[in-house]
């Protein structure tokens, strides 16, 4: 017997949200460590919000918000708003019930500044690698560092003199540059950080990482990442310069606490004297790949012999799977934000989002 096409409405629902998921999706083992790292941090949230007011969005249903959009590639906080209205997954990962209002996209924005304020990201990066079963999975003696190029959501038009005055054979197409958006003549036109910056975003810096790519304005994301899985320990974004890597893998290193010796992976570009020297200093060993293109390595045979440095120079590719799904999956090819300080918060919480998405897997393998 054919049904009746018809809609029916029950006046009342007793159905919930986690009636609605189903029982093992990746998100609810996903949802177990978030809600772990998140009771760690509670302490923190208590110190950012005042105990008198009008009660802002949850810290707690912010940051599950934010990892969504990362998870699921959603280009925009806005477009996340509207996803999360109808989407029952949604609210039941981000712990709103079935007929709970949507936040408005603006007010959802003022209170994630709030995080970005206290520095919460790489709180709850350091927050998920600390837990004890995650722990477990981490090596203790080996670890890779690298950096990427982040491109900068400014345009080249914005890369303008610092004292306002066009130079070089550039200065009549400048002259001619007037309106928004208008034409730009930038042949013969010479152009650096030291005289140039970006009237959008200041902190963009015009930059390229090999011979023959187009100088981009960008910044530079480092990740500092353990060899045995592959998971992300440490994480920072610098401005876009030639000795950035090194400053940030020194400074990520810095951080690590009650570290003893320990091996560390990297490619070419830190192959100089001076940053060998301050990793022996530190109590670091080097295994940098060599740069033997018309000079002579900073590493010789007294490491090369060594069988672990083979392994590391193979295992310290897997940096760029973790570069590779930021940049897809979490949308950071190009970044939504501008200033130093909030594409580094994104970043820093990208990394965090692509640890939870290994994870699971990593967990159910132990």
């Amino acid at each position: 017997m054919r049904g009746d096409d018809y809609l029916s409405e029950g006046l009342f629902s007793y159905v919930s949200c986690e009636a609605r998921v189903p029982a093992a999706p990746p998100l609810r083992a996903i949802r177990a460590i978030v809600d772990e790292a998140l009771e760690v941090m509670s302490v923190d949230f208590d110190a950012m919000y005042s105990r008198i007011g009008r009660p802002s969005i949850p810290p707690e249903k912010l940051l599950r918000a934010l990892l969504l959009q990362a998870f699921y590639t959603i280009r925009s906080e806005r477009q996340l708003m509207e996803q999360m209205d109808y989407n029952l997954l949604f609210r039941w990962f981000v712990g709103l019930a079935m007929d709970a209002p949507i936040w408005d996209v603006t007010v959802f924005t003022k209170n994630r500044e709030r995080l970005l304020a206290g520095d919460i990201a790489a709180r709850f990066l350091s927050a998920i690698v600390g837990q004890s079963r995650v722990q477990a999975l981490l090596s203790d003696d080996h670890f890779s560092v690298d950096g990427t190029l982040i491109k900068a959501w400014a345009s080249m038009k914005s890369f303008k003199p610092k004292d306002g005055e066009a130079s070089g054979a550039g200065q009549s197409g400048q002259a001619k540059a007037k309106g928004r958006n208008a034409e730009r003549d930038f042949h013969g036109e010479k152009r650096s950080n030291a005289t140039h910056a970006s009237t959008t975003d200041p902190d963009a810096r015009l930059f390229k990482k090999a011979r023959g790519q187009a100088a981009r304005l960008c910044h530079m994301g480092h990740v500092l990442m353990e060899n045995r899985h592959g998971l992300v320990v440490d994480a920072t974004l610098t401005h876009a310069t030639g000795t950035a890597e090194r400053e940030a893998a020194l400074t990520m290193l810095s951080r690590m606490k009650g570290r003893h010796r320990i091996t560390l992976a990297v490619d070419k570009a830190y192959d100089t004297v001076g940053f060998v020297d301050v990793l022996r200093d530190i109590g670091v060993t080097p295994h940098v790949a060599q740069n033997n293109t018309n000079r002579r390595s900073a590493i010789d045979g007294r490491t090369t012999r060594h069988p672990g440095y083979a392994i590391s120079m193979r295992i310290r590719k897997r940096i760029e799977e973790v570069f590779g799904w930021t940049k897809t999956s979490g949308n950071l090819r190009k970044t939504r934000h501008r200033g130093q300080d909030r594409v580094g918060w994104s970043f820093t919480l990208t990394a965090a989002a692509y640890n939870l998405v290994c994870l699971p897997k990593l967990m159910a393998r132990a």
